[in-house]
């Protein structure tokens, strides 16, 4: 008897155990719907469910790792929380993972994720929550498709009976053309078309003064469009071509809030705004490789298309998205380019983008006070964060960067201006006493021949 008991409570304190290792070990007490918050917000830049990114997959990982190494939720613990220190007390596995991903450290989450945090994201490594069923595409059309029959017959209809009204309206047409050509062979008429002028060089020798007048303005008006089409020659505004590669400038500087400068880095520093390497590109895909901002779909875009273009993106540069390495195979891109300067004209990024950053901002947006803007870069390409096509957005014409150099103020309070114009300064005040003594930049050059031409 004393035996049995014995017995019973061992096997119950057995059971007790494995459900709680159990339990521990599949991170069943974490919320996989938070986890999978938690693993966007914080893994998914180098963690992916289904395939190796910058570090190995994480789909039952829990599961796998029991199974491989005898690793329980206390090891994921102690790895995700500060994995640096648990790879320098000699963690054999710790140290083994660190090597196999080409010794990337994984972030440092120690004051950052709790470990109630910790088990809902191995809780969604594990069991992650199924997607809400999308509308059937297929039915909905069908649908549309259905009630829009009517609509279509209804149109159709509508179409024979206009092109048969036409048909008859035709005929009776044609029919009283006939009646009046009969009517202008009748002896009635015979004397009228003796009195008619019957070539054009009578009405001119008749009207000549007005013939004179008539051709003189004739001549006039083929000058003015001959000198407009002329002073329009290269101007290009509205001008966007379709690129190698779909790059939505919307979707990376208007919904990502990605910097124009983070690509676009010699803007600040030289005189051309260059094209990106697709290096820069990599940068955020290396990780990134398909499209998941579902909120945001372009008019008759859809998943696969944006998957697609990433995909070009990797043959460019030689990526190897399964084995995570580049293959040394690339590819060149043939951007179109938009904007263009002439060779005989002279313009500086850096110039306007640092010492006039300030400055061209203020006055446009006192010029265009409902239509603000809060980067340099948009005074001249315009809203570029709201367009998925990049477009030419004003004339850049002479005449264009004239009137901005007369309307725009310098900024004479600005460190560099302060110092290189110490002792124009006050004389520039008295020469241009007007609106307060404020200086705009024909008054320091801008409107030079030299300073553009050269």
């Amino acid at each position: 008897m004393i035996s049995w008991r014995k017995h019973y409570r061992q096997t119950l304190i057995a059971i007790g155990l494995l459900l709680s290792t159990s339990a521990s070990i599949y991170g069943q007490d974490g919320d996989p719907k938070n986890g999978e918050k938690l693993f966007k917000a914080n893994c998914t830049a180098c963690h992916a469910l289904d395939k190796k990114l910058v570090g190995p997959a994480l789909g039952g990982v829990v599961e796998r790792l029991k199974k491989d190494q005898n690793l329980d939720i206390d090891w994921f613990q102690k790895w995700i929380t500060n994995n640096e220190k648990l790879r320098a007390s000699g963690d054999k596995y710790a140290n083994e993972v660190y090597e196999a991903n080409g010794k990337a450290a994984m972030q440092v989450f120690e004051g950052k994720l709790s470990e109630k945090d910790i088990n809902d994201i191995l809780a969604y490594t594990s069991n992650p929550p199924a997607e809400e069923p999308k509308k059937d595409d297929a039915k909905a059309t069908a649908a549309t498709t259905d009630q829009a029959a009517p609509a279509n017959n209804t149109t159709t209809s509508v179409v024979i009976i206009s092109l048969l009204a036409i048909a008859a309206l035709l005929v009776w047409i044609l029919v009283k053309l006939r009646q009046l050509v009969k009517l202008g062979q009748s002896d009635d008429l015979a004397g009228l078309n003796e009195t008619r002028v019957k070539s054009f060089s009578e009405i001119y020798a008749k009207y000549h003064y007005v013939g004179k007048g008539l051709i003189a303005i004739l001549a006039l008006l083929a000058t003015y469009g001959i000198w407009n089409w002329i002073m329009w020659i290269g101007v290009y505004k509205g001008y966007k071509p379709e690129q190698p590669i779909y790059f939505s400038h919307k979707i990376h500087a208007g919904e990502q809030k990605i910097d124009c400068q983070l690509c676009h880095s010699s803007a600040k520093y030289g005189k051309v705004s260059e094209i990106p390497s697709m290096n820069v590109c990599m940068n955020c895909h290396r990780t990134i490789s398909e499209y998941n901002a579902d909120h945001y779909m372009e008019p008759g875009k859809d998943k696969a298309f944006y998957d697609g273009e990433i995909k070009k993106i990797y043959a460019a540069t030689g990526w190897d998205p399964e084995k995570q390495q580049y293959t040394g195979k690339t590819q060149p891109v043939e951007w179109t380019r938009i904007h263009n300067m002439p060779d005989f004209v002279y313009f500086n990024h850096a110039q306007h983008v640092v010492a006039g950053e300030q400055a061209i901002i203020n006055s446009f947006n006192k010029k265009n006070p409902n239509n603000k803007i809060d980067v340099v870069c948009k005074a001249c390409h315009g809203k570029i964060d709201t367009m998925n096509v990049v477009q030419m957005a004003n004339d850049f014409t002479m005449g264009w960067c004239i009137e901005c150099h007369r309307t725009t103020e310098v900024d004479m309070n600005n460190g560099y201006n302060k110092e290189y114009f110490k002792n124009l300064h006050d004389k520039l005040k008295k020469q241009y006493p007007k609106d307060g003594g404020k200086i705009t930049v024909d008054a320091i050059g801008g409107l030079e021949c030299g300073k553009c031409h050269y």
